[in-house]
């Protein structure tokens, strides 16, 4: 039951995808509106985040996401997209946090379109100081950073963290909160990338082609190995003897399971060493996007935004992404 609305359309654009595949499965097309539940808002999206897993409920791959739900033959959500900028235009009527005509970031359903359907549990009011752009790319990204940091790997300040893909969409929000939180932050990416990294506030930069950062030179309190694929006995010679290492994700390992058979394995591993690996898995909460309020506000977090494309150029946005291109962030504008 929606108790406020405004006289919102029924009929919206919308990126579609009927089934997995690649860039070219994607299609700009006329869909219904969403409706929402009783806690849910509906939102007039702005702009919205395009972030690695959109890219994997694309191609449906690894396979564990079809029998984890994701659909098996097809996506269950044709229209793909989760972060999202906007206004809202309706409210369900257990929402108490929101009214019509507020600005709020967070996560939704089916955001590469010009309205989505978001909980209220996931949405928080947007930044003041940022555009939505820069907000839609903060949500899943961001909160991945932080849960990462201080969940899973119990950051303290003073310690020594390895970013490893800090040039990315988590990697380069994960510079600059553990700077934030009092961190010594090593970046590792690819040389064109390294400039970015010492911008978001890095110490210390590694090009992984001509350095490797477990030679041994250094060890870390704090290793986010975010998409990587390192060993884990490479990883254990860059980690100091008690320290710890979150396995963010992993773009490898088979079609089947991806980067979780390496995630696996450290967790098993785990129980006979003094170092710890933590297997990371997101949670998406209106408190985390709340904490980085405070953060973006301040200015001590900054979204890396990259590029800007409009919602009938998505397929290239995510040739982009897939090709290894990107600095930082994509956002996909919806006005």
């Amino acid at each position: 039951m929606v108790t406020e609305h405004t006289a919102a359309p029924t009929r919206m654009r919308a990126v579609v995808q009927t089934r997995y595949g690649d860039a070219g499965d994607l299609h700009l097309d006329h869909v219904d509106v969403p409706e929402i539940a009783e806690n849910e808002v509906l939102v007039r999206v702005h702009a919205a985040g395009l972030d690695r897993g959109t890219w994997h409920l694309m191609t449906g791959k690894p396979y564990l996401m079809r029998i984890a739900g994701m659909g098996f033959k097809g996506p269950k959500d044709r229209v793909p997209g989760r972060d999202l900028a906007g206004t809202v235009e309706a409210i369900g009527s257990e929402v108490t946090k929101f009214a019509i005509g507020d600005e709020v970031y967070g996560i939704g359903r089916g955001t590469f379109a010009e309205h989505a359907a978001a909980l209220e549990a996931k949405v928080a009011h947007k930044p003041t100081r940022l555009s939505f752009e820069q907000a839609a790319v903060v949500p899943i990204s961001a909160g991945t950073a932080l849960q990462a940091l201080t969940d899973q790997g119990h950051l303290e300040a003073g310690q020594s963290v390895l970013v490893i893909g800090a040039s990315g969409g988590v990697g380069s929000y994960a510079v600059q909160i553990a700077k934030a939180l009092g961190a010594e932050v090593t970046g590792v990416a690819r040389a064109e990338k390294l400039d970015l990294v010492r911008s978001l506030g890095a110490d210390h930069v590694i090009d992984y082609t001509h350095a490797d950062f477990a030679d041994g030179n250094s060890r870390y309190d704090l290793i986010l190995d975010i998409a990587g694929n390192p060993g884990l006995s490479r990883l254990r010679r860059a980690l100091a003897p008690t320290g710890t290492v979150v396995l963010v994700g992993g773009e490898h390992g088979g079609n089947l399971t991806g980067g979780m058979g390496r995630s696996l394995r450290a967790l098993l591993l785990t129980p006979f060493i003094r170092q710890r690996f933590a297997m990371y898995v997101a949670k998406e909460r209106a408190s985390d996007l709340e904490r980085l309020a405070g953060f973006l506000e301040a200015g001590s977090v900054v979204p890396s935004l990259g590029h800007t494309f409009p919602l009938d150029r998505v397929p290239e946005a995510m040739s982009l992404l897939d090709s290894g291109q990107v600095r930082g962030k994509v956002a996909i504008t919806t006005i």
